[in-house]
């Protein structure tokens, strides 16, 4: 290939294919000129270079040492030239385009199909004025040229700007890195926070019916399971489980005289608890239009909290809580619904709800062994429950029974006489 400079002898030693920068890797050059009016600094960049000739190969990079660049690292073989470039990651890359087996266009191909080195600035070195040449190296990421032979002047600001170039880069993607790891974390704080509020709540309607808030977790991780095996996606399946457990928020509107009634409710009462529905739906319904311009329109202050008056989790919470005691045959309450019109996630929450109820205390029952309750379940098939649904409870009755142990509730301990320590 066309050398680099006539200005430097020949050196008599040979010159391995492969150079780094270390004092016993460089060969001296007697006579090579100085860049005129640079001033030598230290520089913490990685430099690159790839020539087949080695003895353009060792004056590229004593213009480069004698401008203070100390991180030098070189081949004038180019087949190995790409692994090099992966493996030292370098900041910029001087690169011959001429080579023979493997070209610069090559390399160039090569690197543009991997994001890790895509943005590394790349100076073509040629003694070539063929425009294609240049304009498809420039098409290929190219991001300056050298023309050979080389002047110092002209090498040393374009390696200089090319660094500052990565620098740039660097410092932007490492920001990225950064802001990017932080939304994750205040998103999964976030994400924390919401589960918290949520169960807080839920555990509000609850906690007058069963005082450990377990079946509203219960419930929310039956119909997770179930509604994964019936293919929800994940993002899905996690929405549910956190929407099931407000399905009896509504409780907060029954008095506690039929809330902890021991026996059978009469038609009064029963009429009564079936309210729940509509008051869940009312507690966790976004504001109605009306409601919401009436809302923004007293005070600016809540603007920003306000700026979206509905909420994809507490939609489906509000379904969930108008429907889970809807039946499939059209017999439930409290819209009579049937079939497909009652929305999915109504009747998965129906059948974790109904077997959570049936496998636990309650004041007017004690729990029942687990394939009673699968045998009521079955009862209702196609009457209460989705054929369907049910079917998908009934294959995961194993994590089913996984939930159970791990969130059953306290047993009732006996009370002890004052007088008696034991």
């Amino acid at each position: 290939m066309t050398s680099i400079t006539s200005d430097l002898p020949r050196m008599g030693s040979p010159v391995a294919a492969h150079v780094d920068s270390t004092p016993a890797a460089r060969p001296t050059a007697r006579s090579a000129p100085r860049p005129r009016d640079i001033q030598p600094a230290p520089n913490q960049g990685t430099i690159l270079i790839v020539d087949d000739e080695p003895y353009n190969v060792l004056v590229v990079r004593r213009y480069l040492e004698q401008s203070g660049h100390q991180h030098i690292h070189a081949t004038s073989d180019s087949t190995v030239a790409f692994q090099m470039i992966r493996e030292r990651r370098p900041d910029v890359l001087i690169m011959d385009v001429m080579m023979p087996q493997v070209s610069g266009l090559d390399i160039l191909k090569l690197m543009q199909l991997d994001d890790q080195l895509s943005h590394i600035p790349v100076l073509i070195m040629t003694a070539s004025s063929d425009a294609d040449t240049k304009t498809r190296a420039l098409e290929l990421g190219a991001a300056d040229f050298l023309t050979k032979p080389l002047d110092p002047n002209d090498l040393i600001p374009r390696v200089r700007n090319a660094l500052k170039t990565k620098a740039y880069y660097d410092q932007l993607t490492q920001q990225t890195h950064n802001l990017e790891a932080e939304v994750r974390r205040r998103t999964a704080e976030l994400a924390t926070s919401r589960q918290e509020v949520l169960h807080c709540l839920a555990r509000a309607g609850e906690y007058r019916d069963d005082d450990t808030g377990h079946h509203v977790l219960r419930v929310g991780k039956y119909a997770s399971i179930v509604a994964r095996e019936l293919g929800f996606s994940e993002s899905r399946v996690e929405l549910l489980e956190l929407a099931a457990q407000l399905h009896d928020i509504g409780k907060i509107g029954v008095p506690d005289s039929i809330l902890h009634k021991p026996g059978r409710l009469d038609p009064q009462e029963y009429d009564f608890i079936k309210q729940h529905c509509a008051i869940g739906k009312t507690i966790i319904n976004p504001y109605a239009e009306e409601e919401y311009r009436l809302l923004r329109s007293h005070t600016r202050i809540g603007e920003n909290l306000l700026s979206v008056n509905s909420s994809p989790l507490l939609m489906l919470a509000a379904r969930i809580a108008q429907t889970h005691h809807e039946h499939w045959d059209g017999n439930g309450y409290p819209l009579g619904l049937a079939g497909e019109d009652i929305p999915i996630e109504g009747r998965i929450t129906a059948i974790a709800d109904v077997y959570d109820a049936l496998s636990s205390k309650r004041p007017y029952k004690d729990a029942f062994p687990r394939e009673k309750c699968y045998a009521i379940l079955n009862e209702g098939r196609g009457t209460h429950f989705d054929p369907t649904v049910l079917d998908a409870f009934m294959r995961q009755s194993a994590q089913i029974i996984e939930v159970q142990l791990a969130y059953m509730d306290k047993p009732d301990l006996p009370k002890l006489d004052a007088e008696d320590p034991k």
